[in-house]
């Protein structure tokens, strides 16, 4: 048995296509109608790793025409350096589950950070 063979037990050995269980018993490919018996893939583990760039390349996505903007909550919060009356904040829990979070605020006018 090739090396891709024993690797790639969920894949069709004709055309590469993610095989699908019709049955207890075998599982086919959908595009080309390989079959491949469960005895076969009963047993093995399978692990996948997907990147970012995976993901990019799937859905047709260039990373320079696309820009990915986050808009965080604002509040009505003063601000410390510029007393600019609006922030965006988030919160993270940075100590142990019994205490609270950690409030990160940052002036929508200056960007100057803060936290509580």
């Amino acid at each position: 048995m090739a090396f891709w063979q024993s690797r790639d037990f969920l894949f069709c050995g004709v055309c590469g296509t993610l095989l699908t269980f019709d049955s207890v018993h075998s599982a086919s490919c959908p595009l080309c109608g390989f079959k491949r018996k469960a005895k076969e893939i009963e047993g093995k583990e399978t692990r996948y790793t997907v990147t970012a760039e995976d993901i990019r390349r799937e859905l047709k996505m260039d990373l320079l025409d696309e820009v990915l903007v986050v808009q965080r909550p604002v509040v009505t919060r003063s601000c410390p350096k510029c007393n600019h009356s609006k922030a965006e904040y988030h919160s993270i829990q940075t100590r142990s589950a019994d205490e609270g979070e950690t409030v990160f605020y940052e002036c929508t006018k200056c960007r100057y950070k803060s936290k509580e």
